[in-house]
């Protein structure tokens, strides 16, 4: 029998030791070699194609979501009976086409939505002469039930020891990430979802931006109850922002689980791990009430589909390996400090940071849906860097909204057949 090897191309260079040591295990326990090549930094695209033509051809590669999948369609095998997709605990965030085929498999998430510090809430939650009858952040599930909290709590803010309930919002040209590509992935999920838009065909090159308003009424809450003024936001970098939280000066801060070594690292840290929660971004559309965290990942795995049968098969029991077995779970989780979507893992098998176990918290209750990542098919950078500087202008009252939303859709449009041609 002719040995069959499984070739991987990895993603990502800062753990190309880990996945050496993980095929070395897997040869040891299987004895099947796994051969993992690396791309450099920012190099994937074009490392994959020159070597997709050639004899040593990856059997396992890794496509970024919908737009990915479009570029390598042909060479993606259909994974809907792998036995890695049947794990998947959420089934939508695989990269799936309309007919219900899966052609990739996202093998880590991340999450973001409001990080709030519980010690600050609880101790607004504890005065006496509060506006609002709340008894704790669970009964926070909706935009006007956010508001009035965020609201009342801003008039109390020399009482609970900050200087607004929000961290400041960073609109500073490349520190704007968080609005311009975060935050508008929850009006753009709501309007693509309502409108049965396929996100690996065409009908992502326009928008109306129907769900405009949900994102001024959060905008505006951060904007108007914030650590800053608004005509200061320009200035303002994540960093600072996340020191204000790090430093208790604030309650609240949009950003993802990334952020907890920014936050346990920044000098002066007063936040202790376990008040460290997470909130979705609740914006005022109609049934928000089971909305969860935005969860998704730019990092799929795709199996060659010209690769043989064998070793598509050899591909495919590798990362289940990899993703179910009690050796290769430790690898996922404490080398490779993965969250993995997943129900082979339990609770306790979490990267061991306050934020990752929030994700891996929201993910496992019942009855709330995640919001995917839909801004992998925003359709460029300077699509993104426009909407940021719109902001900008806006926070200091030198663009109206409307204004802001129909550069918004022009922008879009423009953009998306630019890079069509």
């Amino acid at each position: 029998v002719t040995k069959v090897t499984v070739r991987y191309l990895n993603f990502k260079p800062e753990v190309a030791d880990v996945y050496k040591k993980i095929a070395d295990e897997y040869e040891k326990e299987t004895g099947v070699k796994v051969i993992v090549e690396t791309a450099a930094n920012n190099e994937y695209e074009s490392t994959l194609t020159a070597k997709m033509s050639t004899k040593s051809a990856p059997t396992l590669f890794q496509i970024n979501g919908p737009k990915g999948y479009a570029n390598w369609k042909e060479y993606c095998a259909d994974l809907s009976d792998s036995k890695l997709y049947k794990h998947l605990k959420d089934k939508s965030l695989a990269v799936t086409s309309k007919d219900g085929k899966v052609y990739g498999i996202p093998y880590v998430v991340e999450g973001y939505g409001i990080i709030y510090n519980k010690a600050i809430t609880d101790k607004y939650f504890e005065l006496d002469n509060k506006n609002t009858d709340f008894k704790s952040m669970d009964d926070i599930n909706s935009f006007e039930k956010l508001k009035a909290l965020v609201e009342d709590m801003q008039k109390n803010k020399s009482a609970l020891g900050i200087d607004g309930v929000f961290a400041s919002t960073s609109l500073k040209a490349g520190e704007n990430w968080r609005y311009q590509t975060h935050l508008a992935n929850v009006p753009i999920y709501y309007e693509f979802t309502k409108n049965k838009i396929d996100l690996t065909s065409n009908d992502t090159s326009k928008i109306t931006f129907e769900y405009a308003q949900n994102f001024k009424n959060i905008f505006d809450l951060y904007l108007d109850n914030s650590t800053i003024e608004k005509g200061k936001t320009g200035t303002k970098t994540v960093t600072d922002s996340m020191a204000e939280f790090a430093t208790e000066k604030c309650a609240m801060v949009q950003n993802g689980n990334w952020a907890w070594s920014q936050i346990s690292k920044a000098s002066g840290n007063k936040v202790e791990e376990n008040n460290v929660k997470f909130l979705p971004i609740y914006t005022g559309v109609k049934g928000e009430g089971t909305q969860g965290l935005c969860i998704g990942t730019e990092n799929y795995y795709a199996v060659n589909s010209k690769a043989s049968q064998a070793e598509q098969k050899a591909a495919n029991d590798f990362i289940y390996w990899l993703y179910s077995s009690e050796k290769g779970k430790k690898f996922v989780t404490d080398d490779l400090g993965f969250i993995a979507p997943f129900d082979t893992f339990n609770d306790d098998e979490v990267p061991n940071d306050p934020l990752a176990k929030e994700i891996s918290n929201w993910m496992n209750k019942q009855s709330i849906t995640t919001i995917p990542w839909y801004f992998a098919v925003f359709p460029s950078q300077t699509f993104k860097d426009n909407f940021g500087s719109s902001l900008l202008k806006y926070a200091q009252g030198n663009k109206s909204w409307d204004e802001v939303k129909s550069d918004v859709v022009k922008d879009w449009e423009k953009e998306a057949n630019a890079s069509k041609s």
